[in-house]
């Protein structure tokens, strides 16, 4: 089952987040609009408005106030994108050229900053400091993760820790978020709304871990990127940080990494000697401990229809394989 099927009831509310978000990044310079439509057009999971969404049910689900943060949310997202294919120099995002690529660096770095100035502005209509603060604080997190990541390129030496708090300041806070400030938006108790924040930030640390196995284990065409563009940025994740403590390939990495340019032959038989060790394998047992966290996280929630939704995409989330 694919993951839009498990919230396909949402659809009629996600079409209207959808029409928002055309609406909300409209502007007034033929450029940032071509630019920022080209980026929604190019589609997505969608993944934090349905968090945004399903957390607003566990409270007073009003659309018009729980729209508000959910097109916030993935504005944010949006603009992160943008940022990182500049920072990583990528051509191609869902099988498409970048922004970076179409229109060169500036223009890109000026769309990010106009995407994310949007959902900023957006944001204000709801009035409610606590949001503010909120989304605030984690927009704080995620710039100094991206700093961090810039930071770390290339450094074969890290310890677990450092790749687990870099995970959470990209990927895990802004999904967190996403939850508490739908609940919040729903009038949901505090305890619960931290119920939910938990539960997002352990789904975001899963669902990160497994984008980063399926670096190393999918096709161009599941990617929508080449296979292993990870790693040849630089970018130690998961599998990387498990594969280094296997001598040979150690000693292999830095070999390769020695040299001015890397050949598609070299990095394939990386990628290769990579997978004949154990780090995907272990990479997946630690996925489902935060994946067990999550669930965990639901425990003592309402039981109804969001609850089970959230079940199943922490249970698909776990299944993916490509």
């Amino acid at each position: 089952m694919k993951l839009a099927k498990i919230y396909g009831y949402l659809k009629k509310d996600l079409d209207v987040i959808e029409e928002a978000l055309r609406e909300v990044i409209q502007a007034e310079h033929p450029v940032l609009r071509e630019a920022s439509t080209q980026l929604l057009q190019a589609g997505g999971k969608r993944i934090r408005p349905v968090f945004v969404l399903l957390s607003g049910q566990f409270g007073d689900y009003n659309l018009e106030r729980i729209k508000k943060v959910a097109v916030s949310l993935e504005l944010i997202h949006m603009a992160t994108l943008v940022h990182d294919d500049v920072v990583d120099d990528a051509e191609l995002r869902r099988g498409l050229p970048t922004i970076k690529h179409r229109y060169g660096n500036r223009v890109a770095m000026y769309t990010g900053d106009y995407i994310l100035a949007r959902a900023l502005e957006n944001i204000t209509l709801i009035q409610n400091p606590i949001i503010h603060r909120q989304l605030s604080k984690t927009l704080v997190e995620v710039v100094e993760g991206e700093i961090e990541q810039i930071q770390d390129k290339f450094n074969w030496d890290q310890q677990l820790r450092d790749y687990l708090r870099r995970i959470k300041r990209k990927t895990a806070l802004l999904i967190a978020t996403s939850c508490k400030l739908g609940a919040i938006a729903g009038n949901v108790s505090e305890r619960e709304a931290h119920k939910l924040y938990q539960y997002g930030y352990n789904i975001g640390m899963s669902f990160q871990i497994i984008d980063d196995i399926l670096d190393f284990t999918s096709t161009n065409k599941e990617l929508g990127k080449p296979t292993g563009s990870d790693l040849l940025q630089g970018n130690v994740t998961l599998p990387v940080l498990f594969a280094l403590k296997d001598p040979a390939f150690h000693d292999h990495l830095l070999q390769v990494f020695r040299q001015p340019t890397i050949s598609e032959a070299e990095l394939n038989a990386l990628l290769q000697q990579l997978k004949v060790t154990d780090a995907i394998e272990k990479s997946y047992l630690v996925s489902e401990k935060y994946l067990d966290r999550a669930l965990q996280a639901l425990e003592s929630l309402p039981d109804n229809r969001a609850k089970k939704t959230l079940q199943d995409i922490a249970s698909l989330i776990g299944k993916r394989r490509s």
